[in-house]
């Protein structure tokens, strides 16, 4: 069946008119055209819609079912269509960002808040997970775009470096204080250390880099930065963690020191599904964020 958005929206005018005069009026077409219209979809449909007489025109018991179901047909096509105009010059819509949450704490809410002054309409969900978890969001489409350390494996993925991060080491002003500005690696092997989980970017990072200066003392363990801190702030030891944790850090009264020799960097830029393309409110956050970024370099 081949029934037209342009038959049922004149079938919809019809019925709320008194005549086909009235309805071809308002719809900017002459009667014979209008007349012609309904008739091939009362033919499409296999029999009357409207009962005709000289002097005005009325549904049919068929016709009566029809009409809320049309009226619905066109609200939602309508709808549909009009949402869509919208999404293209990004009047409203939906767009998910995923993001470490060290970065989603310290740097996102700048990039947001240029992105919404530009759209304001769209509407923002923010995933906050550790740096695994977001290269999975992303490698399933569950997240167009995202925020993190650069991935050792890109497959399947687009990375764009926005700047670098030297690791720190982080104490409490129990032990760090008698130390200095600097610590070398070495010296990070006299403390208890407290890391993130094993299978973790930054704990193969960190373990790698201390395990070449000789033997670790680890006492605990945990999935996320914010917990780490709290281990460290009770004492229990020291850590060696991202620089973009440093303020989140300090926030919790203790103290983070660089490292002397050698220091361990790494790149933390935004990445997207290699295989798919970006909606509108992606690419501009994507295009946002590395210009953001190249002028503060």
């Amino acid at each position: 069946m081949d029934v037209s958005y342009r038959q049922v929206k004149a079938f919809v005018e019809v019925a709320k008119s008194s005549t086909f005069a009235e309805a071809a009026v308002n719809l900017h077409l002459t009667q014979p055209a209008l007349s012609s219209a309904i008739k091939k979809m009362e033919e499409q449909l296999g029999g009357k819609l409207f009962q005709r007489n000289t002097r005005n025109v009325s549904l049919t018991p068929e016709g009566e079912v029809l009409f809320p179901n049309a009226l619905r047909l066109l609200h939602d096509w309508d709808n549909t269509f009009s949402d869509m105009q919208n999404l293209f010059a990004m009047a409203k819509g939906q767009l998910t960002v995923c993001a470490m949450p060290s970065f989603a704490e310290s740097h996102l809410p700048n990039i947001l808040s240029m992105f919404h002054q530009r759209t304001p309409n769209v509407n923002l969900r923010i995933v906050d997970v550790v740096m695994e978890q977001v290269i999975h969001e992303v490698t399933t489409g569950r997240s167009e775009i995202g925020f993190s350390f650069e991935p050792e494996r890109k497959d399947g993925l687009v990375f764009n470096s926005l700047f670098t991060d030297e690791f720190v080491v982080v104490g409490n002003k129990t032990l760090l204080p008698n130390l200095g500005k600097a610590l070398n690696w070495r010296d990070c092997l006299q403390f208890p250390l407290v890391m993130m989980n094993r299978g973790s970017a930054v704990r193969h990072w960190t373990q790698s880099k201390l395990q070449q200066y000789g033997e670790l003392n680890i006492i605990a363990e945990t999935g996320q930065l914010s917990t780490l801190g709290k281990l460290i702030q009770n004492g229990l030891g020291i850590s060696i963690m991202p620089a973009i944790c440093k303020d989140q850090m300090e926030g919790l009264g203790l103290v983070a020191q660089s490292i002397a020799d050698e220091p361990l960097v790494k790149s933390i830029g935004i990445i997207k599904n290699a295989r798919k393309g970006l909606s509108l409110p992606a690419q501009s956050i994507w295009d946002l964020a590395i210009a953001h970024y190249a002028q503060t370099a």
